[in-house]
Parts: structure tokens; sequence; C-alpha cells
């Protein structure tokens, strides 16, 4: 399966490619903050 997988020709989609790309940047940001820490003041490297 994975040496078929491997050498098979398949068409690719590239249009759609880029839409999808180009539309999951922007939820991706979203995405990001909701790990961010609330109580980070970004000075924690300078601060040693």
């Amino acid at each position: 399966m994975a040496r078929e997988l491997k050498y098979s020709s398949h068409d690719t989609d590239f249009d759609a490619l880029q839409r999808e790309l180009s539309s999951s940047s922007s939820d991706n940001h979203e995405d990001d903050n909701r790990y961010e820490d609330p109580y980070d003041d970004g000075y924690d490297e300078y601060r040693r």
C-alpha cells in the first residue's frame, strides 16, 4: 500500500490547496491565542 501511494501519480488540485492554505492562516492565529498565558507580561527572559 505504501509503495502504491509513493510511486503512483495523483492529480493535485493546487487551486483548492491554495484556497485552503490561505483561509486557514487567519484561523490559526486565533487558535494560538488560547494557549497564551494571560498573566505573562513578556519580560521573563529579561529579568535574569
